[in-house]
């Protein structure tokens, strides 16, 4: 089924959609929603052109958060790395940090909604410097804000109605993505994707074959990746379906797997293993320069002659869902054909939409996350 021009998407199995799930939809997008708003056309960033041009200068980036405050412009920087000439050292958990001296001249984008992120203020801490730094947070009486209103830095306010996992076409991605060199107008296709009939069906019929699954008792989502450069964007969809459904008794444990790798380790399992898992295939449908080197091949494999890497993963790719098929294993493929803004826009709006109409159907809050508060209670407690 091509969605878009970027987007071929096969579901786990087609079926008539049925109406209530349209009469969500509708609900759901009709309403104000400032995550909705963030991924169209009209939300207004708070900073300005003048302040990105002043950045624009920093070819070097230390972009310190964690979660919804990095994974989102992680994602970006890998999927689009070809068109980035800028390089950005994402420090996005609690490890040994190593100051490149050569990079004096860099630039500290630090990252949290509450300001008073535990590993951001620790990573901060180390990293910073007198200059050069730049706050997105919540104008709100937190760590982070007396700590740039010390330093005299740029302060960037956090949409207070955006938890960090939605933010990623909010201010918390897309000022990265425009010292990246991208255009965040690009990546913002909501407004086209929900007066595309092939997208809404696709969504719609995707959430109803997720429904039935999970009430099958099928909830582990195994992600077979075979783009390296996504990996991150399954690394932020996996804190997106987990942090949004995992309440209550409910939910999805989203798993990525590196394909063709885990055909020689996961592969096994998946074919023979429990019946509770269903899965997604993922490609890119763009070559890559590698090329088989004819002379030195042996004749036994001479089938391999002329192909290119990307010829023998595409084949691979093709195998395993015939496999998979044929076994009856749950599964649904997306296929994008180039890689560019617009394209993961699309993917981000996709899942985004996909996690929101899911809560929503499964009777929970896809927005909120209470049981994270108590690691950071204890956390304290043991540091005091």
């Amino acid at each position: 089924m091509k969605i878009t021009k970027n987007l071929h998407f096969i579901p786990f199995k087609y079926e008539k959609v049925n109406i209530k799930f349209f009469k969500l939809f509708h609900k759901i997008t009709k309403q104000k929603n400032e995550i909705l708003n963030s991924l169209s056309k009209n939300y207004q960033n708070n900073y300005t052109k003048n302040l990105i041009s002043g950045l624009k200068r920093f070819k070097f980036i230390n972009l310190i958060g964690i979660g919804g405050s990095s994974l989102g412009a992680l994602s970006i920087y890998k999927f689009l790395k070809k068109k980035i000439k800028i390089n950005i050292e994402f420090f996005d958990s609690l490890n040994e940090i190593v100051i490149n001296k050569k990079n004096k001249n860099s630039l500290n984008v630090v990252i949290s909604k509450s300001g008073n992120t535990l590993e951001t203020i620790v990573n901060s801490n180390i990293l910073f410097q007198k200059k050069n730094n730049v706050f997105i947070t919540e104008n709100n009486d937190s760590y982070l804000i007396s700590l740039a209103n010390k330093l005299k830095a740029t302060i960037i306010e956090h949409n207070n109605f955006i938890g960090g996992r939605y933010s990623v076409l909010s201010e918390v991605g897309m000022l990265p993505s425009e010292l990246m060199g991208l255009d965040p107008k690009k990546f913002r296709v909501y407004d086209k994707l929900i007066k595309n009939k092939k997208f809404i069906n696709a969504l719609l019929i995707n959430v109803s074959n997720t429904l039935n699954l999970i009430k099958n008792k099928k909830t582990n989502s195994i992600i077979l990746n075979y783009d390296k450069d996504s990996e991150e964007l399954f690394f932020w969809y996996q804190q997106l379906i987990a942090e949004s459904l995992g309440k209550e008794g409910k939910g999805v444990l989203p798993i990525i797997s590196n394909m063709p790798r885990d055909n020689h380790s996961l592969m096994q399992l998946y074919l023979d293993g429990p019946k509770t898992n269903f899965y997604t295939f993922f490609f890119v449908d763009q070559k890559y320069k590698n090329k088989i080197n004819n002379k030195i091949i042996l004749k036994s494999h001479n089938y391999l002659k002329d192909k290119y890497i990307f010829d023998i993963k595409k084949s691979q790719f093709n195998a395993t869902q015939s496999v998979f098929k044929k076994a009856g294993i749950p599964f649904r493929t997306f296929i994008i054909n180039r890689k560019d803004e617009s394209s993961l826009g699309e993917l981000f709006c996709f899942f985004i939409l996909e996690t929101i109409l899911l809560g929503q159907a499964l009777g929970i809050n896809p927005f909120n996350q209470p049981k994270v508060e108590l690691i950071k209670k204890e956390t304290l407690k043991n540091l005091t």
